[in-house]
């Protein structure tokens, strides 16, 4: 009887996308916080919320968490060192500038927590505890319903965050719930290379994106690497990309072959253990 060599690779083939399947699976559920960093995490907020409360008693309208906290797809500090919380300030309206806003938050920070490092980052006021950063976000009430935040520039620029978390948790939805660990896979490469990617930028692409005929974890981070393009960025961009793009090249070859411990070793080139 004749050994069916299509068959033998067609099984070994199966095999392989099985054991890297697995593996990007397993990366991505361990790329959400724990129970003790959540916990960690919503202790410090509720310190945060009153401290705020006590030192503003009149001054601002509301206060809350949002950000990629709140879509679940920000990483542990050990896959990202730049993890952080934004939490946003709606200041009532006096007119003032987004600087005199932003110096208000930062006096807050430098009163109530004197011993944290605490700096602005153009538009918000960084916290660095030592678990957690917090983005503090000074904000104004938009006539619309939305806020506006500092653009970076000295203006205001208007944003709406409870909608992006809608369209992500729809997106998420109508994709098998695989989007968000795309988005947290597709975040830790990011941390890895020196974020060539803006992280909230990265997000709203890879929600744009189409997925096709994409059906599992594999395919659909694969997916995202294939569809970014490598024109328009600076050259060390236009290098992590391209050796991205390499990457999933070889594990599809290797795939092809049937050569198993090769495509897994390529794989975690692109996505670290």
């Amino acid at each position: 009887m004749g050994i069916d060599q299509a068959g033998l690779r067609k099984q070994a083939k199966g095999r392989i996308t099985l054991s890297i399947l697995s593996y990007l699976q397993g990366t991505a559920s361990a790329a959400v916080l724990s129970g003790a960093e959540k916990n960690s995490i919503s202790k410090s907020i509720d310190t945060l919320q009153t401290r705020l409360i006590n030192y503003f008693p009149d001054g601002i309208v509301d206060h809350f968490q949002f950000g990629s906290s709140t879509r679940n797809t920000i990483l542990p500090r050990e896959m990202d060192g730049n993890s952080d919380i934004d939490y946003m300030v709606i200041f009532q309206n006096d007119g003032s500038t987004t600087q005199t806003f932003l110096n208000r938050l930062k006096r807050f920070a430098a009163t109530r927590y004197s011993t944290s490092e605490i700096y602005q980052s153009s538009p918000t006021i960084v916290l660095e505890l030592n678990h957690i950063k917090f983005d503090l976000v000074p904000a104004i009430q938009n006539w619309s319903g939305g806020y506006k935040i500092p653009d970076g520039n000295g203006g205001w620029v208007s944003t709406n965050p409870n909608d992006f978390n809608q369209q992500l948790t729809d997106k998420n939805k109508n994709h098998g719930s695989l989007i968000k660990p795309t988005i947290r896979l597709a975040k830790y490469w990011n941390a890895c290379n020196g974020y060539p990617f803006e992280s909230f930028s990265l997000e709203k692409w890879i929600i744009a994106r189409q997925f096709g005929t994409c059906a599992n974890q594999k395919d659909y981070l694969f997916h995202v690497f294939d569809k970014i393009s490598p024109d328009g960025h600076s050259q060390t961009t236009k290098a992590k990309i391209e050796r991205a793009k390499k990457i999933i090249a070889q594990v599809r070859a290797y795939e092809g072959q049937g050569m198993s411990i090769s495509a897994e070793t390529e794989v975690k080139k692109l996505i670290p253990e």
